[in-house]
This record gives C-alpha cells, sequence and structure tokens, in this order.
C-alpha cells in the first residue's frame, strides 16, 4: 500500500522508523527487533539506508521481510549523495523487484570525506534532482521526502530553506516526514508557512522519544533541534537514571503526540531506533486513540 493512501485514515496512526544493520553479525537481531515492532501493526515501517549507503544492502531485506511477513507497508529510504545514475536505477530496479512501493528520497548524510570532495561531476548534489530521477524513471513509487520544522543545517535562512522544499514538492514529493524536533508550536509555525508557500502535501511529524541522556546530544547535533526548557530540566532530573530516564522520555513523546493528535494531526512518525520496547511502551500510553 502507498503512504498516501495509509494517510487517509481518520484515527490517530502511529508508523516507526527503524535502521538496517551495519554488520553481518549484528543481522539477526536487528531483524529480531523489526519483526517485534511489527508485530504492533503500525500505519507503516521506514527503514533507513545509513550514512554514505554504508548500510544499503540490508536496506531492502528488511523492508520487504516486514512487508511480506506482516502485511505492514513499508518505505525504503534512497540516497544519492555521489552516486552515479546507472547505480541510482539499479537500485529503484531492485526496490521494484522486491514489491516496495514507497520511497524516501534523500540526498543522504556528507561523510567527512564527501564533505571535501569536488562534488561538481556529481549526477546528483541535492535530494531534488533523485526525486526527478524517481519521476522520470517511470517507476510506480510513492516518493517521500524530508523537511525541517526549525531549518535546514545548510540553509542561510527558514525562507530559503522552505524555498528548496517548495522545488522538491514541485518535482514530484508526495509527502514528507519532518526532521524530530521537542516543541510542537515550532511544527504548527512551520506548518503555517509552508501551507502559506504553496506546499499542500501531507507533512508526518517525526517525534523521537530520547530514553537516555547521552541521545541529547546526538539528536541536537543530528538536527540543530531546540531543547525546550521542560525537555532539559526533564533530562538534568532524570539523564542520571537510566530506568527513570527511559519512562520519562516515553512519557515527553507521548505527550507530544497526544498534543498533536488535539491540534489535528492524525500521523506521527516515531524515531523509535530498533527499540521495540519504546515503540510498544508509546503504543500503549495512546491505545484508546490510535487506529
Amino acid at each position: 500500500m502507498k503512504i498516501t493512501e495509509v494517510l487517509r485514515q481518520e484515527k490517530l496512526l502511529l508508523s516507526f522508523e527503524v535502521f538496517p544493520p551495519k554488520t553481518d553479525t549484528a543481522f539477526a537481531s536487528v531483524k529480531s527487533a523489526t519483526e517485534e515492532m511489527a508485530k504492533l501493526k503500525p500505519s507503516f515501517m521506514s527503514v533507513t539506508y545509513g550514512a554514505g549507503g554504508g548500510t544499503s544492502r540490508y536496506t531492502l531485506e528488511i523492508a520487504k521481510n516486514i512487508k511480506d511477513r506482516y502485511g505492514v507497508p513499508t518505505l525504503a529510504h534512497l540516497t544519492c549523495v555521489s552516486s552515479s545514475k546507472d547505480t541510482v536505477h539499479a537500485r529503484i530496479r531492485e526496490i521494484i523487484d522486491a514489491g516496495i512501493e514507497n520511497v524516501m528520497a534523500l540526498r543522504g548524510d556528507l561523510t567527512p570525506e564527501l564533505e571535501n570532495a569536488d562534488r561538481s561531476a556529481w549526477d546528483y548534489r541535492h535530494a531534488v534532482d533523485l526525486v526527478r530521477e524517481l519521476k522520470e524513471s517511470g517507476a510506480d513509487l510513492c516518493i517521500g521526502g524530508a523537511c525541517y520544522p526549525e531549518i535546514h543545517p545548510e540553509s542561510a535562512n527558514q525562507q530559503e530553506d522552505i524555498r528548496h522544499l517548495k522545488e522538491k514538492v514541485d518535482a514530484g514529493c508526495e509527502f514528507l516526514t519532518t526532521q524530530m524536533f521537542f516543541d510542537n508550536n515550532l511544527l504548527y509555525n512551520f506548518l503555517y508557512k509552508i501551507r502559506e508557500a504553496g506546499i499542500t502535501v501531507p507533512v508526518i511529524p517525526g517525534v523521537m522519544p530520547i530514553t537516555n541522556a547521552n541521545q541529547v546530544a546526538r539528536a541536537v547535533k543530528l538536527s540543530g533541534s531546540f531543547m525546550p526548557v521542560r525537555f532539559k530540566s526533564l533530562v538534568d532530573k532524570f539523564g542520571t537514571s537510566p530506568a527513570a530516564m527511559k519512562q520519562a522520555g516515553i512519557a515527553y513523546a507521548t505527550d507530544q503526540i497526544i498534543d498533536l493528535y488535539a491540534n489535528g494531526i492524525k500521523n506521527v512518525h516515531v524515531y523509535s531506533m530498533n527499540k521495540p520496547d519504546v515503540a510498544e511502551a508509546i503504543r500503549r500510553n495512546l491505545s484508546d486513540m490510535i487506529g
């Protein structure tokens, strides 16, 4: 099922994000974790690609297993950074052969080696280039893209960021998933601005449960997310107690989702980090709201 069809339902829907293993030895445990999450019957599951495509060979295997064995729609990430057109077209064929209907089109993270590379000869320099390639390929795929409620780290300002986002949507993105955020007001403000700019495709908010204090620094580095005083106080109070921090982080994420739903948002993407217990706890907290 295509994500755009999934999003038409009326009750609150949760989707989960998982990532493939980095090594062969970790594959069995990662596969087991993703299967436990699939048993929770999320609206869909998103399978990441890895920086520079480093874990790409596992992405489709995990996504296909979730779809075929548990009937959960899957969204396979596809990055294009430093890739050739031949490589991208080969991956598109692999996605189609796996029976996957949804693709998250991303530029991909710039590893330290790529940051200093000469990009002038690259076939794809931005995600919009990959979106256009996917549309021009004629593949019957539902294309998603990423967006930043605060600002993309490489954009000069939010106005420029939204202008580039509009280009991506005009090129063929059919829905957007946001980077993590910890203050819902930032999302509401962002949604107002992009609607004013003529971006009308569905936007799925992305919420990350912070279950240990070490995740805070990584989250800030990854997305530049603003940390509200309320959230900082939570980390200060419970950060040194793993069990308490996990419980508090799940409660904070649950509260975010409840507020989103109360304000008319029916689809939320949980950055669940291959943690089925965290996904299950959030789903249990919302059991009477979820469709």
